[in-house]
């Protein structure tokens, strides 16, 4: 089966088409971060816009780079959420309207699922069971992974999530939009010690998260040496460096948690934070320890992408799921309410 990928629930427009006998057949991607970066953050009127835009031609350009033509297609998979409402409504439409026209199923996919499964599109996925940090945007979460929709949340941020504190302190020394990459290049440049940020809720028991009093250190530090006159290039690259270090020991430090309550040995890592290098390293160096063993995918994959979606779709189409004539975008949408995959 040849699944058409669509994803357009926040600011990157993806497109990709995948056979569930070949792989990945080709991907597209359109990221609208200049145009945001204007605005600190993502407007969700102009990220509609540009999706309707962008998601005919790029659909289009797929196609071409394929070889495939429309008549393979056999499904159609689109983001249905969690997301921006408008942007969902985007793909929800265009995946919709094509499935029917072409007279082949169309199937809704979860955002995060799509991150979830994500590690499976490369040489060496993981096998079920495995525990999960998915790290994207808005959510920061620890889920048990039994198998597809069979998901067991141990824990996730009570308030900012791992993401949103990136952009949130990047904001703070006067870096670009998004947050995380922009906080590692600049971090690379920092030393370690002269500032210590503190590891949130790793003191008491449990798998929860919470980053917003990690922000809210950032930004009494960064009015300290603003006070002190010594508010330098030096200075934000040293606070960059303690606050990537204060996020990526938080998370190593409930993933081995995790990885000890649960007794798994497989770590799937997925989102856009995982592609953070010194996370990766961390993360590595605690497996090795745990005698476990890391899965992620490679950069292109860890952020929104339309192979994942098709992925992901693909694997529920062949369970014989398949979504209404209605388009109903789910803003809102727990992971653990999805129906499970049972497939011999």
């Amino acid at each position: 089966m040849i699944v058409l990928g669509i994803e357009t629930s926040c600011d990157e427009t993806g497109i990709a088409l995948y056979d569930s006998g070949r792989g990945l057949l080709a991907d597209a991607l359109y990221s609208q971060i200049s145009m945001h970066n204007d605005y600190g953050g993502v407007v969700p009127e102009l990220a509609s816009r540009d999706h309707v835009r962008r998601v005919i031609p790029l659909i289009l350009k797929v196609l071409r780079q394929s070889g495939i033509e429309k008549s393979d297609i056999g499904a159609v998979a689109f983001t249905k959420g969690p997301g921006l409402v408008g942007a969902l409504m985007v793909g929800a439409c265009t995946g919709r309207a094509l499935a029917w026209a072409w007279g082949v199923p169309a199937i809704g996919v979860h955002h995060m699922e799509g991150h979830l499964l994500a590690p499976m599109l490369e040489e060496n996925p993981p096998a079920f069971p495995f525990l999960a940090l998915l790290v994207s945007g808005g959510h920061t979460q620890l889920v048990q992974v039994d198998g597809i929709g069979h998901y067991a949340l141990l824990g996730e941020s009570l308030d900012d999530a791992a993401g949103e504190a990136f952009d949130k302190a990047a904001a703070m020394l006067g870096l670009n939009y998004p947050g995380g990459p922009a906080i590692s290049k600049l971090a690379v440049q920092g030393v370690t010690g002269r500032f210590r940020f503190p590891r949130p809720m790793t003191d008491r028991p449990g798998l929860d998260f919470s980053f917003s009093g990690l922000k809210t250190f950032t930004l009494n530090t960064v009015a300290r040496c603003q006070q002190e006159g010594c508010f330098n290039d030096q200075d934000k690259a040293d606070i960059a460096r303690a606050f990537e270090e204060a996020v990526v020991d938080t998370l190593t430090l409930k993933c081995r948690r995790a990885l000890r309550q649960t007794n798994m040995k497989q770590l799937v890592i997925a989102g856009g934070v995982s592609a953070n290098q010194p996370l990766r390293q961390a993360l590595e160096a605690m497996v090795t320890k745990e005698q476990a063993t890391l899965y992620y995918a490679r950069p292109a994959l860890c952020t929104d992408n339309g192979a994942m979606i098709a992925f992901a779709g693909c694997q529920r189409l062949l369970a014989g799921q398949r979504e209404t004539l209605a388009v109903a975008p789910e803003p809102r949408w727990p992971m653990e309410t999805l129906e499970p995959v049972n497939r011999s």
